[in-house]
């Protein structure tokens, strides 16, 4: 199966967030870091900062030789903490694996999902944007390496598509120093041999590779034609789940809402069965065509991971929150508080019984067959329909 991996970096992250603190600030060359008669170093540099050549880790003295008039802003780490765990909580809802690998950085790998990468990139970031106020970059590819060069070429704001089989010419172009693993002295020894792009390196035999950089030499060649078939590592427990559609052109149309709604309610909750798990509170995304988003929750009586409970729940919040004939860009329902799949045992109720027996079967034959090998009638009706009106 075909990877589509994300990269998301927040851009400028720490001096994102005192930008927010203090909108005075905007437009001006100021840092986070510490005080330059301390061996303070730069944390963070605003992007006009940067114009000066001031980047992370310099030494704050150094930082304002090169700009007399620059603002020098003290951490506050509880802050950037926040808005991170707030960001970080936004991707787990809305992708299956997620892999923070820094305070402003994570992975996310969405294969599985019926959306394009860039389509959810594209969404989160402006999800992000609207909700934090954070400026993010995005990469979408094959592999963790590419979508990182990704973002890393996006910045700042950027949204980068490799497509699959354009990874060597995505990189060929690239300073060779824009490989993981390869630093400064890296570099000037590869720049001393005549490899200065990734696109020289990916050029040498495996023969010459060896034999000039030895095993490293050869793993860096695999690097440079974009291979890496390292995967996404959840490392925290998850607490939620979600899906979303971006809808084409914008609907209004309910009997379509609420078909989309049954087919997002049914995806959840063959991964939550998949993964034995169950939740108790459901929750549903809307976004206008405006960009405006409102989200609505409610509380079930037990746990659930069952397609009807999901979407019958995700409906009841539906039809409180939507007016006849309103125009709907994005559609989301997703399932919380996650634990254990446990049902309470109703003596006179045991239907639930029968549903679980049904969903297993179906569950066993879209694993076998596809997610697409079964489908409602009043589905393939609406889908017949819409040929019929735009053939």
């Amino acid at each position: 199966m075909q990877r589509t991996i994300l990269h998301i970096d927040l851009d400028a992250f720490f001096c994102s967030v005192e930008l927010l603190r203090n909108p005075a600030l905007e437009g001006k060359p100021f840092i986070v870091g510490g005080k330059p008669g301390s061996r303070g170093v730069v944390a963070s540099a605003s992007y006009s900062a940067r114009t000066f050549g001031i980047h992370s880790a310099m030494p704050t003295s150094q930082a304002v030789r090169l700009c007399p008039e620059l603002v020098i802003v003290p951490s506050s780490h509880g802050n950037y903490g926040e808005y991170s765990d707030n960001v970080m909580s936004l991707l787990r809802d809305s992708a299956p694996i997620v892999e923070q690998i820094s305070i402003d950085e994570a992975f996310l790998d969405v294969s599985d999902a019926p959306e394009s990468g860039e389509s959810l990139a594209r969404e989160l970031q402006i999800d992000i944007g609207s909700r934090f106020g954070l400026p993010t970059s995005w990469g979408v590819a094959t592999s963790k390496l590419v979508a990182k060069i990704g973002s890393e070429i996006g910045k700042p704001k950027g949204l980068v598509v490799i497509p699959p089989g354009g990874e060597a010419n995505f990189l060929a172009p690239l300073p060779v120093d824009m490989l993981w693993g390869i630093g400064p002295k890296s570099r000037d020894r590869f720049h001393k041999s005549g490899i200065k792009t990734i696109g020289d390196l990916a050029a040498l035999s495996s023969v010459e590779l060896s034999a000039r950089f030895g095993e490293r030499g050869l793993e860096l060649a695999g690097m440079a034609r974009g291979v890496d078939r390292r995967k996404v590592h959840e490392g925290h427990t998850r607490r939620s789940i979600s899906s979303e559609r971006t809808f084409p052109r914008n609907v209004s149309d309910e009997t379509e809402l609420l078909r989309m709604m049954r087919s997002i309610s049914e995806d959840l909750g063959a991964r939550l069965r998949k993964k034995g798990l169950a939740g108790i509170t459901i929750r549903l995304k809307l976004r206008w065509p405006n960009f405006e988003t409102m989200t609505r929750q409610i509380r079930l009586d037990q746990p659930t991971d069952q397609d009807a409970e999901i979407y019958t729940a995700a409906v009841k919040l539906f039809k409180k929150s939507w007016k006849k004939g309103q125009k709907v860009r994005l559609l989301g329902v997703g399932v919380a508080n996650l634990g254990l799949r446990i049902r309470q045992l109703d003596l006179f109720d045991r239907s639930w019984e029968k549903d679980e027996r049904l969903l297993d079967a179906i569950d066993k034959i879209r694993a076998r067959f596809g997610g697409q090998a079964l489908t409602r009638a009043r589905n393939l009706e609406a889908k017949v329909r819409r040929q019929e009106e735009d053939p």
